[in-house]
């Protein structure tokens, strides 16, 4: 008896989009923090944010080489949404001095972005078990 071929399609909220997906609020989260991280530096906004895009393209680079498949728009996306979130951390402006304030604001969107990642890695790898 011939059985058709079936293909393991993802349906969670992880799965990857064409332009977008839930990935993409990770990606925008993680802009923030590097353009905190970065400020540090005092570099002024074109280099900081010259060296934000290297970090953010390398990222991508890096998830190809570990064989993350994506459409080439959703990692061209993901590079714009980091950069995106750089300039609004920018454009609401990073204290020379941090504030009590301004460090658990940081705190915070980096423990949820964390969060996201990991819930999204391990239903990424739940999903690839399950295509097996």
């Amino acid at each position: 008896m011939h059985r058709p071929h079936l293909q393991f399609e993802r349906t969670d909220i992880w799965r990857e989009g064409k332009w977008l997906d839930l990935w993409s609020l990770v990606h925008f989260l993680s802009g923030l923090p590097v353009a905190i991280g970065l400020s540090v530096f005092h570099f002024g906004f074109w280099p900081t944010f010259l060296i934000a895009s290297l970090l953010f393209i390398a990222y991508e680079l890096w998830e190809a080489m570990v064989k993350i498949e994506e459409t080439p728009q959703n990692r061209f996306m993901d590079v714009v949404v980091g950069q995106a979130s750089f300039l609004v951390a920018w454009a609401i402006g990073i204290p020379e001095a941090w504030t009590m304030d301004f460090f658990v604001a940081f705190g915070v969107i980096l423990v949820v972005n964390l969060i996201l990642a990991a819930m999204g890695w391990y239903a990424s790898q739940k999903a690839a078990e399950l295509e097996k």
